[in-house]
């Protein structure tokens, strides 16, 4: 028979098992039913807020036709009347008087149109009550509507257009939003500007039913993100979930922002219900096991916190690395751009970015870094990355550009983070590039393009980071990059980098390491340009901890061109660049062995007993019938001229024939033109191929 002590240790085991079978059976029970519903009111408020919004949509479009129509009818009235200014009084009145809510409508003719009347002529109509309209001449020096956006609006668009929210201390005494719409002679030409008015009240009253839940927020962003009806301050911490629509008139966003909270209280409710409920049930025989199990319980329970931790850690580092250019090279169309950058944040997530995209033969490129460190600072990178592309779609001035992300941030700005901005606009046609600094490392140019080069940091302005002042000012520069220069981006996480003794990398090691000789022989690559500085910040470190996010980013000015040392190795890498130039099929060939006999030649007597490149450029050239292929072999190497040899006769038998120039015979006949020059001690031979029309 068993002792006593064994059947006490059967039945706890026995006991163990009940509890931990049961707990899993109501657990699974549990999460199947609280993931289910969750879905399901996720879905439930998705459709919810899409409805209302769809209903917010419809009405503020049927006040903006409405006002739309009734600057139409008074535009109309206006030009039938063109000769007579005292009918425009009345015009106005009567336009104001079709409309239900109180606003203002204003004609406001071209300077001097009536020379009577003086050099500024504006008639306004504001509905102050049911029943009362005040009209009165509203144009002045002091009130000069020619400078207002709405006025120059009208000059520029044939219909209707909206513009950006704006202080009315004339006519509605209020902030509106205000629908333009042009008033023509029978010439056709604009001699006045219909001005309707919307307050930023009525659009508020209008709206105002969409907060679905009691503690949820809606706003209203015009197409260039300023608010119109703006939302409130959110908790920091708090996780919200966004709806949002686009009135299709005017171009005008709308949100709905639920608090997660507020929309799964009635579900955790219930969750904790159903959990006390388990819990009861549970009583006795969590009694018998909760000495042995209490240690392992809070064991389970705080490897799961972990685990949750990690994984949304995980989730979030994805998301940010995909908001990040990852595909390199980045344009497949553009071979007279090479860039390359990283991010090595210190923890699962960081605030430190980069971001640049090309849009009308220009790029557009920024690096920054957010004081802080973890998902505040990652939530300000990802707010600045989308204010970069925003702004930019349709602003090219770098330091207005800087100047609107600055606002923005510093309007949100609840937890008192500033950041810290390098951004440059590159005219991919010029060389020249626009750039503004907000107090950000300066970036590195390397002027490969000038020969001797002297690498050094670009001079900048420093200007306030960013976050700080909304109303700060700030100043751009210019510089003319050159053929195959770059400029190195980075982050004071690679100069601040330090080593277990607590030395910084410091400035002046970066610089030399951008200047070494064994960065110059991998090709000036800015993808060799990062990794070089990487494996040297590694290296400096020697495994300490990384205490600061990391950032670099590497970008060439170039034609296609490939750089490549006096080996026979790289040989390889010549006819994948020819590859990727997309010339013709049928010459593919031919160019290939034309330039890899020259190519060849140059690695294996321009430098004898030394190290040196081979630079081969390519360029498209017009003809009246066609189009020419042309491609420069440069090297620094002894002078030699190849097209000085004579032509080979390739009639005498091997024994008769001298050795030597069957080559540079090969090349001639594979290519239409060859010319050769020395210029600042470089051997320069360009090879041209023609391709006539229909060929």
């Amino acid at each position: 028979m068993r002792s006593k002590k064994d059947k006490k240790s059967q039945g706890l085991r026995t006991g163990f098992w009940v509890l931990l079978v049961a707990a899993i059976v109501l657990e699974v029970i549990s999460c199947i039913q609280y993931f289910t519903s969750r879905h399901a009111i996720r879905m439930e408020a998705e459709q919810r807020a899409k409805t209302e919004l769809r209903k917010a949509e419809l009405e503020i479009e049927l006040h903006t036709v409405e006002m739309e129509t009734a600057a139409k009818t008074l535009a109309l009235l206006a030009e039938k009347h063109l000769n007579i200014p005292d009918s425009i009084y009345s015009a106005t009145r009567l336009a104001v008087s079709t409309l239900r809510a109180n606003t203002s409508m204003a004609v406001a003719f071209v300077p001097y149109y009536f020379p009577k009347e003086g050099k500024y002529f504006e008639v306004c109509s504001s509905r102050i009550t049911k029943d009362s309209i005040y009209t009165r001449q509203i144009g002045s020096a002091d009130h000069d509507y020619t400078q207002m956006e709405w006025y120059q609006n009208g000059f520029v668009h044939d219909s209707c257009w909206w513009c950006e929210p704006y202080l009315d201390d004339s006519g509605s005494q209020t902030y509106v939003v205000s629908c333009s719409y042009p008033v023509r002679n029978k010439k056709g030409e604009t001699v006045a500007v219909v001005c309707i008015d919307m307050s930023l009240d009525e659009l508020q009253r209008v709206s105002e039913y969409l907060q679905v839940y009691q503690n949820s927020y809606y706003s209203i962003r015009s197409s260039k993100g300023i608010d119109i009806v703006p939302v409130p301050d959110t908790i920091p911490g708090r996780k919200y979930n966004i709806f949002h629509e686009e009135i299709d008139a005017t171009g005008w966003h709308i949100e709905i922002i639920i608090p997660e909270e507020e929309l799964f209280a009635d579900l955790n409710r219930i969750g904790r219900i159903v959990g006390l409920l388990m819990l009861l049930g549970l009583a006795m025989l969590v009694f018998i096991m909760w000495k042995a199990g209490r240690d392992t319980n809070r064991l389970i329970e705080f490897t799961a916190k972990n685990q949750r931790m990690e994984n949304e850690l995980q989730v979030a580092n994805a998301i940010q690395t995909a908001m990040l250019p990852r595909v390199f090279p980045p344009f497949a169309d553009r071979l007279d751009l090479n860039i390359y950058g990283i991010v090595d944040p210190a923890k699962e997530v960081g605030g430190d970015l980069y971001d640049f995209y090309v849009r009308q033969d220009k790029l557009f490129f920024c690096v920054g870094d957010v004081s802080g460190k973890g998902v505040p600072a990652a939530l300000v990178m990802a707010m600045t990355r989308s204010l970069f592309r925003s702004i930019t779609a349709n602003e090219e001035d770098a330091a207005t550009i800087v100047g609107e992300i600055n606002r923005a941030l510093s309007e949100q700005n609840a937890q008192n983070m500033f950041l810290t901005l390098f951004l440059g606009v590159l005219d991919c046609k010029t060389g020249q590039l626009d750039y503004c600094n907000a107090g950000h490392n300066a970036p590195v140019h390397l002027p490969f393009g000038h020969l001797p080069s002297t690498i050094d940091f670009l001079p900048v302005i420093p200007n306030l980071p960013l976050g700080i002042e909304p109303d700060f000012v700030f100043r751009s520069q210019t510089m003319q990059m050159a053929l195959n220069d770059v400029l190195f981006l980075y982050t004071d996480g690679l100069t601040e980098a330090e080593n277990i003794g607590h030395e910084q990398y410091g400035e002046t090691r970066m610089l030399q390491e951008l200047n070494g000789e064994k960065l110059k022989e991998q090709g000036l690559d800015p993808r060799d340009i990062v990794a070089h500085m990487r494996q040297s910040v590694e290296l400096f470190v020697n495994g300490a901890q990384q205490s600061d996010d990391l950032t670099m980013l590497a970008i060439r000015y170039q034609k296609p061109a490939i750089v490549m040392r006096n080996d026979i190795q790289q040989i390889p890498t010549l006819a994948e660049w020819i590859d990727s130039l997309g010339v013709p099929d049928e010459l593919n060939m031919p160019i290939n062995l034309a330039l890899e006999e020259i190519v060849t030649n140059v690695m294996l007597y321009a430098y004898p007993g030394k190290n040196g490149q081979v630079l081969v450029e390519f360029n498209k050239g017009e003809m009246d019938n066609g189009e020419r292929l042309v491609f420069t072999v440069s090297d620094g190497g002894i002078p030699f001229d190849p097209t000085q040899r004579p032509e080979a006769d390739i009639t005498l038998s091997a024994e008769e024939r001298q050795i030597g120039g069957l080559g540079i015979h090969l090349v001639r006949q594979l290519m239409d033109d060859i010319y050769y020059r020395r210029e600042e001690d470089k051997n320069i031979l360009t090879l041209i191929k023609k391709i006539e029309k229909g060929q």
